[in-house]
């Protein structure tokens, strides 16, 4: 068998996250983590990241895109992204709570991280 690279764009919405779920987890790996995918929502949950120190255990909600929605406020859940190559592990409700105090709306969806915002994000970004 020949092996190809794909085309992220080329995939359809199941096998996007599908992949995403796949490179989130071998990050996490790295930082001593071991990601079990969810078959359905566990408290707003795609998949549970448990470390190997045997107590860290992140619920995290798996996106295409930074995606703050309020239904997950409250659930203490961090959502991972991929934005311009890099992936990021934000807690959601710190990223909200960010978001309001500057008067801005807490439940959006953005293709990418707003220049004003970076310096934010940027203590989240792992890989």
């Amino acid at each position: 068998m020949e092996m190809r690279k794909i085309e992220y764009a080329a995939l359809n919405d199941r096998q996007k996250e599908n992949y995403n779920f796949q490179k989130c987890a071998a990050i996490l790996a790295g930082y001593g983590f071991n990601c079990i995918r969810l078959s359905d929502d566990y408290k707003g949950a795609d998949f549970i990241a448990l470390h190997i120190d045997g107590t860290t255990e992140l619920r995290v909600q798996l996106k295409g895109r930074l995606n703050l929605e309020d239904k997950y406020t409250g659930k203490n859940l961090f959502i991972a992204f991929p934005d311009n190559g890099r992936w990021f592990l934000v807690p959601h409700d710190e990223a909200r709570d960010y978001f309001a105090a500057q008067g801005l709306l807490t439940s959006f969806s953005r293709g990418h991280i707003p220049a004003k915002h970076s310096a934010f994000f940027e203590r989240f970004a792992i890989g």
